[in-house]
């Protein structure tokens, strides 16, 4: 499985196994997990029992059942683009989980942040985290019930961008690929354009978790059209990979 098929198969799990994901998975994240902290600055943790952020947590707890581990997106307080960071590099854990199987879910504010099990330093902050771990192949009915509650209906592909003229296929394979991928609430705030043939994207409210969909939202339109990259930041601009 590549990436692009991760995207197609990937939905957001709430409900967990209680065993333990296997050697071979664990070797495999935590090999990510440091080549994506070299690249990036960041320092992603792997918490394999942190089930204590979860428990007695009343506000939203109620959506989550069994976590047991999960990934603690953590950088410098001072790196203005953490939380684009966060977002970015951590939708790219989130599909090499799903290429192993594993299920994983964003969360935000629905956790107990004082009993994080990551190790943070006195310059360091915990973005957010990521729930990860083995999944019933079928989802159990509170969870399908709590997901159909939860879930907006996404937008067309129309939505997502604007153009000054026709757009060329990659740039619409970036789109199609920015269409399947998650957002705080589903809202999908990122929007993308095309202008005098320059691609940026940018997000309204740049001081909530828009930087982090902003961050998920860049790596699938990466993925999708195949031929370039974004530069950091708030309509920050694509350039397309030199031959």
């Amino acid at each position: 499985m590549n990436l692009l098929e991760a995207i197609d198969l990937r939905q957001s799990r709430r409900a967990y196994l209680p065993q333990p994901m296997d050697p071979s998975q664990l070797t495999k994240l935590k090999s990510e997990i440091e080549h994506f902290n070299n690249e990036s600055g960041l320092s992603i943790q792997l918490v394999e029992d942190g089930s204590e952020a979860f428990s007695g947590f009343n506000l939203g707890y109620g959506m989550f059942q069994g976590v047991r581990s999960y990934l603690a997106l953590v950088g410098k307080t001072s790196d203005e683009h953490l939380k684009e960071k966060a977002g970015y590099y951590g939708e790219k854990l989130v599909l090499e989980a799903t290429k192993l199987g594993l299920g994983t879910c964003w969360v935000g504010g629905t956790f107990n942040r004082n009993r994080c099990a990551c190790n943070l330093q006195e310059d360091e902050t915990l973005a957010l985290i990521i729930t990860i771990g083995a999944i019933p192949a079928k989802k159990p009915f509170r969870e399908n019930a709590i997901y159909k509650l939860a879930h907006r209906g996404t937008k067309s592909l129309e939505q997502l961008y604007t153009a000054d003229a026709p757009v060329p296929d990659w740039f619409l394979n970036g789109i199609k690929c920015v269409q399947k991928a998650p957002s705080a609430v589903n809202l999908q705030p990122v929007l993308f354009h095309f202008e005098k043939g320059t691609v940026w994207a940018e997000v309204k409210n740049a001081s909530s978790y828009q930087l982090v969909d902003l961050g998920i939202a860049k790596l699938h339109f990466e993925l999708g059209a195949g031929n370039g990259s974004f530069e950091r930041g708030n309509r920050g601009k694509y350039s397309i990979n030199q031959l």
